[in-house]
């Protein structure tokens, strides 16, 4: 009987606490249900109130808009010859009534394709002296814009195009003259627009207005025509009636019956109510769409029964719980205790486990990591990294960590300012990627080159500080010096007998009469020889910008530029160029120059037979972003008035041996702008092209900038290469010498093998000819 009664008490303090707690969440959510039902209907009638005005603000425009085009096109009708100065005093209201997304109002008249010239000199005579009537495709009849107004600061309206090149317009105009009243144009983009960047374009419509005399037999005399861009239109309308609480969508049916969306005007919000409504304009239908966040919109929602559901939740948990904690008593609170230190016990094991598996990582791998607090004392550095540094003990002052560890930069003599540690720099917040540094010390007395990536510690870790991660980069270095003295080998041993049967074709060439048949095949011998020299030279050229050492420093781009165009113009009197502000670049001089003399001789190459080169250089700086952000990134633009690249070569034009159709005819090897694209990519930038406004091609190239009171190292870009060189010129000379000797040695007796011809003087490769390839 007493167990059955400590069974009841048990089970009774839970039971009731049950009880409680279920009651207390009905009640809640009821009330709260109660209240946000409430809240909605609000709602509903406040986005019924909005959605109403926005519909009647849009059709009053468009009211507004149509009546301001038919008073033009009245006023105009009065007038049987309609000078400029006339038009220009029956649009001045245009001008002055604040047309939001109006770009330009004209006068359009139609003309056959025989009176164009009568036309143009009647026009003319009637005030537009400079217009020029430029026919599109024949037809019977064209449509040309004789008077224009810009409502729009910086549209230029398409005064004397033939508007035939629009479909869209010709359908309203004929539409228009049809029906004797005002129509609206299917959506399209604006003649003016299509020049614009995709991104910047947008989907606009027109209004044309016929205008007919006031005689008896009216006299058709032409359009009065407005053009709207729609995103300009409609964000302007909606801009100030929303508040930035209604979303709206504009949606035309176009003639064949289609719905195209002219504009979404966006607001902040995750939109729950909808509201659409068709409206008339011209003789078309388009259709308002307007949506609204209700927690957004001004006495729709409010807080309360979020506040009444948390708070009555909150009640009823802590009611139930002291019901619970009152019948429970000492049973429960036993077995939390049990639960928690189980739960710790767990999680201090996990604990031990995901230290071990960190430890074993950095134990294991390769690469030295090292981690630092904020003062720079050392927190981690695994056994790899104090192998790559040559000493066991870390030092905890920055100051004298150059010292200590014997760093110095990539030529191993200077040493590395503190400030210039990746280390430190990850510190300050900049992150450092593939620093090159040397490290020279007792340990390591023989020197060691390694590669730093350093990095902001993550705020998870709970301090500031920073990592490190370097790797022994000696072999690599070394490999890509042999292999620059095994292509220099390659290239001069196919270049010596180049040579010896160019001089012989040359010799041959000066023994023969002018007359003699023999000579064109000699020519063409020599030409032959010439395009192979300069495919060899630009294939060595475009290993080493692959795998030759990346040394850059603050480099002045105009001085670079403007060396490389003057060396390139020295025997031409025919090119004009201008050089821009050139901000500085960090980048490997060498490889910039070659850059720069690749980009600048195509320019001068690739233009048309009578046409005189022009080249301009140009730049600005970017927002600070990856790599460069201490000194931001560099564009510079290189724009010429060549032969242009058609738009479906474009994506191709940096692949290795591309050439466009037109391209194939001037002489190249299809590698220069390859290599252009390798050096922007080992400097951590972007190469693109685009069509020049003026006719040719535009070159963008994005670069490292450096700050603005950094100072720059070499201007001679042409020594800083010739010095970057010496050593890989040295193991070249050493390499022929090598291979001279072992042919000397192989000259055996009757083996026959004929004598190598005499060895040319070393020569690097010449850039003028293979920077002006062009893919």
């Amino acid at each position: 009987m007493e167990r059955r009664k400590d069974g009841e008490r048990r089970f009774a303090g839970p039971l009731l606490a049950a009880g409680v707690l279920l009651t207390g969440l009905l009640v809640t959510v009821l009330v709260a249900g109660g209240l946000r039902a409430a809240q909605r209907e609000r709602a509903e009638r406040v986005m019924d109130q909005r959605h109403a005005a926005a519909l009647a603000t849009v059709q009053t425009e468009i009211a507004r808009y149509r009546a301001l085009l038919e008073a033009v096109a009245a006023g105009a009708a009065t007038h049987r010859e309609l000078t400029w100065d006339e038009f220009d005093v029956a649009s001045e209201p245009m001008a002055d009534a604040g047309l939001l997304g109006a770009t330009a109002a004209a006068y359009v008249v139609p003309v056959r394709t025989a009176d164009i010239p009568a036309e143009q000199r009647r026009w003319r005579g009637l005030g537009a002296a400079a217009l020029t009537l430029r026919a599109a495709e024949p037809a019977d009849e064209h449509y040309f814009a004789v008077y224009a107004r810009t409502l729009h600061e910086g549209d230029t309206p398409a005064v004397g195009t033939d508007l035939r090149n629009a479909p869209e317009l010709t359908n309203v105009l004929a539409e228009s003259r049809r029906i004797h009243a005002t129509a609206v144009s299917d959506t399209y983009v604006l003649l003016s627009d299509r020049t614009m960047p995709a991104g910047r374009q947008q989907q606009s419509f027109v209004l044309a207005t016929p205008i007919w005399s006031r005689a008896n037999t009216p006299e058709f005399r032409g359009w009065m025509m407005l053009g709207l861009r729609g995103r300009d239109f409609l964000s302007g309308v909606l801009g100030t009636i929303s508040q930035g609480q209604l979303l709206g969508r504009l949606i035309a049916t176009d003639s064949d019956g289609s719905q195209v969306t002219v504009v979404d005007w966006s607001a902040p919000g995750d939109p729950d109510l909808t509201r659409s409504a068709p409206f008339t304009v011209g003789d078309r239908t388009w259709t308002l769409v307007t949506q609204a966040d209700s927690a957004r919109l001004p006495g729709a929602r409010s807080q309360m029964p979020a506040l009444v559901l948390v708070g009555g939740g909150l009640l009823t948990g802590l009611l139930s719980w002291l019901v619970h904690v009152l019948a429970t008593g000492r049973a429960r609170a036993r077995a939390q205790v049990e639960v928690a230190t189980a739960e710790l016990r767990v999680a201090e094991e996990e604990s031990r486990r995901q230290a071990g598996l960190l430890g074993a990582v950095l134990t294991s791998i390769s690469d030295g990591v090292s981690v630092v607090d904020e003062t720079g004392r050392v927190l981690v550095e695994n056994p790899a990294g104090k192998r790559l540094m040559g000493t066991d003990e870390a030092n905890d002052h920055p100051e004298q960590w150059q010292q200590h560890y014997g760093v110095f930069r990539p030529d191993g003599v200077t040493p590395m300012p503190v400030e210039e540690m990746p280390l430190i720099r990850a510190l300050h917040g900049e992150p450092a990627d593939q620093v090159e540094v040397v490290i020279r010390n007792q340990q390591r007395p023989e020197g060691v080159l390694i590669s730093v990536d350093g990095r902001p510690l993550d705020p998870s870790a709970g301090l500031r500080g920073a990592v490190a991660v370097f790797r022994d980069i000696t072999d690599l270095r070394r490999y890509e010096t042999d292999l620059r003295v095994f292509a220099g080998v390659v290239a001069h041993d196919l270049k010596a007998p180049l040579a010896l049967a160019h001089g012989h074709a040359e010799v041959a060439l000066d023994d023969l009469p002018p007359e003699s048949p023999t000579r064109e095949r000699l020519l063409r011998i020599v030409g032959s020889i010439d395009r192979m020299d300069t495919m060899i030279e630009t294939l060595l050229a475009y290993t080493t910008a692959r795998n030759a050492p990346l040394r850059p420093v603050p480099l002045d781009v105009a001085a670079l530029a403007r060396q490389v165009i003057e060396e390139r113009t020295a025997h031409r009197d025919d090119v004009t160029w201008s050089i821009g502000p050139l901000p500085p670049v960090q980048a490997d001089p060498g490889m910039l120059r070659h850059l720069l003399d690749n980009l600048i001789g195509n320019a001068l190459k690739y233009v048309r037979p009578g046409v005189a080169p022009h080249v301009v250089v140009d730049s600005s700086r970017l927002a600070p972003d990856g790599p460069g952000e201490s000194g931001g990134w560099v564009r510079i633009e290189v724009a010429d008035n060549g032969i242009g690249i058609p738009d479906a070569e474009k994506p191709h034009i940096f692949e290795t041996f591309h050439r466009t159709e037109e391209a194939a005819r001037y002489a190249g090897t299809g590698l220069g702008l390859a290599i252009c694209r390798r050096i922007v990519e080992r400097h951590g930038g972007e190469i693109d092209v685009t069509d020049n406004p003026g006719g040719g091609s535009r070159f963008f190239v994005t670069l490292p900038g450096v700050p603005a009171d950094t100072v720059l190292e070499g201007r001679d870009m042409g020594s800083t290469a010739e010095n970057d060189d010496a050593a890989v010129r040295a193991a070249l000379e050493r390499a022929l010498a090598e291979r001279a000797a072992i042919l000397e040695a192989a000259q055996l007796p009757g083996l026959g093998m004929p004598q190598p011809a005499r060895e040319q003087p070393l020569r690097m490769p010449r850039p003028e000819k293979q920077r002006q390839d062009q893919a």
